[in-house]
């Protein structure tokens, strides 16, 4: 490879980490051929870009962001690195490689690390915790359904009143003429 095919590889990554908030880091290394395309296959399927890259061009990518990446250095750029891009949705990655590990019944790829909106996850261990992040319309429909139901309470409670007081006078009615 070339310096120029270097130079523009890494200017193409550039160009992703800005644009994409959420990145995967992962080690594909060891898979068959067959699993490598059931692996892409899923990534296809979920509109998930994966890439192969050389761990000093992701560096030199990165390192050229606001943000600090260093922790990623030694944990997470080392060995076979290929890249997941998720456009919409953080935990999307996240699902993929959990239900491709049950179905492949293999914990390959490997995942190293992962960048959400700034915010860096390294091991295994996260892969969890990006399972269960929420994207940003589920956390605006919870505040909305969290705005909506003290005022659907009142109303409640007000358009009940009539018939709960109808009900009391019926039954004091019914208790006295007996």
């Amino acid at each position: 490879m070339t310096k120029e095919e270097k130079g523009q590889i890494i200017e193409e990554l550039k160009e992703k980490f800005k644009k994409c908030e959420y990145f995967y880091i992962i080690d594909a290394g060891g898979m068959t051929v067959a699993q490598t395309n059931a692996f892409r296959r899923a990534c296809f399927e979920k509109d998930l870009e994966y890439k192969v890259v050389k761990n000093t061009l992701i560096r030199k990518a990165l390192q050229s962001l606001d943000v600090d990446y260093s922790s990623f250095e030694g944990k997470v750029l080392k060995g076979f690195s290929g890249i997941i891009f998720a456009k919409e949705n953080a935990k999307t990655p996240a699902l993929m490689l959990k239900d491709f590990y049950k179905i492949q019944n293999i914990n390959k790829p490997e995942f190293k690390g992962a960048s959400i909106e700034k915010a860096l996850y390294i091991g295994i261990d996260s892969l969890e915790q990006l399972t269960k992040l929420k994207s940003k319309q589920e956390l605006i429909g919870e505040v909305i359904g969290l705005l909506q139901s003290p005022a659907k309470n009142v109303i409640a409670a007000l358009q009940s009143a009539p018939n709960k007081l109808a009900g009391i006078i019926k039954t004091l009615g019914d208790k006295s003429s007996k």
